[in-house]
C-alpha cells in the first residue's frame, strides 16, 4: 500500500467537497481510504508520499481527437465546414498508422502533464491509439470512427473493427473501446441505427457529433422535417451509453429528448468559441438533469488539450449567456471535468477521490500566490477554477502509477516526440 498525505483533497463532486489535511491510501490501483489525517487508519509498513499541495482527481476529457496535434493551428480562421473539407480531411487522408501512434503518444503525455488522466478518443487507427496510451500510462475510451473517407474502409468494416477491438479489450479499465459515428450529416441514418444497436448489445460507449453548428442539420431538416436529435430518436440511435459531442444548437424539444433517453453531453467550449460554432445551453442542460462532462475537442480546433482552460471558459460562458454570475459555480465547473465527466461516459470508477474508485491522482502546487488567500476550504476549489490552471500541476498518477513527476513525463521522451510530430506534420501539409 502507498499512503499520500496532502494539504487538502478536492473530491471532485458537485458540492465541491474538500478534505483539509488529508490522507489517501492506494493499493492495487484503487483508493482504499480517503479522509482527514486525524482519522486515518494505521499506515503499517506503507510507503508514505508527502505532498505539500492539493490532491485532485485525474480529470476526464469526454471528447478528444488527440492525434490531431499533427494539425494544430492549421486552417486558422476557417468555419467548421471549410476547415474540415479544405484542410483536415485532405491531410487526414495521407495519415499512416505510425503518424497516429506518434501523435497520440505526444498528446497523451501533454494531457497527463495537464492533469488529464482519461480521455474519450474518436480517431483513426484505434489500435495505435491504444498502444500510445499504454506507453504513456494514461486511460482512454477509444471510439473507432465511422466516416466515409477514402482509405478507411466501408462503414461495415469500420463497425466490425470497433466490435473486434472491444471484444479483445483487457478489461483492466485502462483501455476501453467504443463506437464513434462522426455525425448524422456524414453517416447514413441506417448506419447510425446499426452502430447504436451494436453499442447497446455490447454495452459500449457510442459517441457522435450533434448540433455543433447552426446549419449542419439543414439538409436533414429539409429532407426529413426533423431536427438531428429527433432524427436520432426516430431511427433508434438513442438509448444505452450515448454521448453527444457539442450539442450547441438544441431547442427545448431536443433537450427534452436528451433528458428522456439519458443522453450525455460532451461540452467543448474552447472549440465552440474558436470555430464560432455557438454557446451551448449548459445551465439548461444541468437543470434538466442531463449528464454533462467537459471536453477539449481536438487540438486542431481548440488548440490545446488543457481541461483547466475549458472548465474556466465553461463557467465564464454560462454566466455570460445567462447574464448571471451564479449560473455556474466554481465547484460545478470543476465537477464537470472530474466526477460529472466520468459519469457522462459511464465510468463511475473515475473522476472522484472516494473509496473504491481508481487511483488517478493529480498533485497541484499550492505554494503559489494564486492560492492566496484561503479563508475556508472551498476557497481552494475557487482558486483551482479561477486562479490556477494546469501550469501548477506537478505530479500525476494513473492507477497508482506515477506518470508525471515534477512536471515531467516519467514514461516517454517528450522532446523527441515533439520533433517527430513536427516532421510528420510538415509531410502531411505537403511541405
Amino acid at each position: 500500500m502507498e499512503r499520500f498525505t496532502a494539504r487538502a483533497v478536492v473530491v471532485g463532486d458537485r458540492a465541491g467537497s474538500v478534505i483539509p489535511d488529508a490522507v489517501v491510501d492506494v493499493e492495487d490501483g484503487l483508493i482504499r481510504w480517503v479522509g482527514p489525517a486525524a482519522e486515518a487508519p494505521d499506515a503499517g509498513d506503507a510507503q508514505v508520499t508527502v505532498l505539500p499541495g492539493v490532491l485532485t482527481p485525474g480529470l476526464v476529457n469526454t471528447h478528444s481527437h488527440a492525434p490531431m496535434v499533427l494539425f494544430r493551428g492549421q486552417g486558422e480562421g476557417l468555419p467548421l465546414d471549410r476547415w474540415l473539407r479544405e484542410v483536415m480531411w485532405p491531410r487526414e487522408a495521407r495519415l499512416t498508422p505510425e503518424d497516429v501512434e506518434v501523435a497520440m503518444t505526444a498528446a497523451s503525455a501533454e494531457m497527463l502533464r495537464h492533469g488529464v488522466t482519461a480521455s474519450v478518443e474518436m480517431y483513426f487507427h484505434p489500435e495505435r491509439i491504444a498502444a500510445a496510451v499504454t506507453e504513456t500510462g494514461a486511460r482512454a475510451v477509444i471510439a473507432n470512427p465511422l466516416i466515409g473517407l477514402p482509405g478507411f474502409g466501408s462503414f461495415d468494416e469500420q463497425l466490425d473493427t470497433a466490435l473486434r477491438l472491444a471484444a479483445g479489450a483487457a478489461g483492466d479499465g485502462l483501455v476501453e473501446y467504443g463506437i464513434g459515428p462522426h455525425s448524422a450529416y456524414t453517416v447514413p441514418l441506417p448506419v447510425l441505427t446499426q452502430a447504436a444497436e451494436a453499442a447497446r448489445k455490447h454495452d459500449l460507449l457510442l459517441t457522435v457529433h450533434v448540433a455543433e453548428t447552426a446549419t449542419e442539420g439543414d439538409e436533414l431538416l429539409a429532407t426529413h422535417g426533423l431536427s438531428v436529435p429527433s432524427l436520432l430518436a426516430a431511427h433508434d440511435v438513442l438509448g444505452g451509453r450515448v454521448l453527444g459531442a457539442h450539442c450547441v444548437h438544441m431547442d427545448d424539444g431536443d433537450l427534452e429528448l436528451w433528458r428522456e433517453y439519458d443522453v450525455a453531453v460532451a461540452h467543448c467550449p474552447g472549440s465552440n468559441t474558436k470555430l464560432a460554432s455557438g454557446t451551448a445551453r449548459l445551465r439548461d442542460m444541468l437543470d434538466q438533469g442531463i449528464r454533462v462532462g467537459m471536453g477539449t475537442d481536438g487540438p486542431a480546433s481548440n488548440d490545446n488539450l488543457d481541461l483547466f482552460e475549458d472548465l474556466r471558459l465553461a463557467a465564464q460562458l454560462a454566466r455570460l449567456r445567462e447574464r448571471d454570475a451564479t449560473a455556474l459555480t466554481a465547484p460545478e465547473a470543476f465537477w464537470l471535468a472530474s466526477g460529472a465527466a466520468a459519469a457522462a461516459i459511464g465510468r463511475e470508477d473515475l473522476g472522484q477521490l472516494t473509496t473504491g474508485r481508481r487511483a488517478d491522482l493529480v498533485h497541484v502546487d499550492s505554494e503559489d500566490i494564486a492560492f492566496v488567500p484561503v479563508g475556508d476550504a472551498l476557497d481552494l476549489v475557487t482558486h483551482l477554477v479561477w486562479s490556477v490552471g494546469s501550469r501548477h500541476v506537478r505530479d500525476t498518477w494513473v492507477a497508482g502509477r506515477q506518470v508525471v513527476r515534477d512536471g515531467v513525463s516519467t514514461t516517454v521522451d517528450e522532446a523527441a516526440l515533439r520533433a517527430d510530430v513536427q516532421a510528420r506534420a510538415m509531410r502531411l501539409a505537403g511541405r
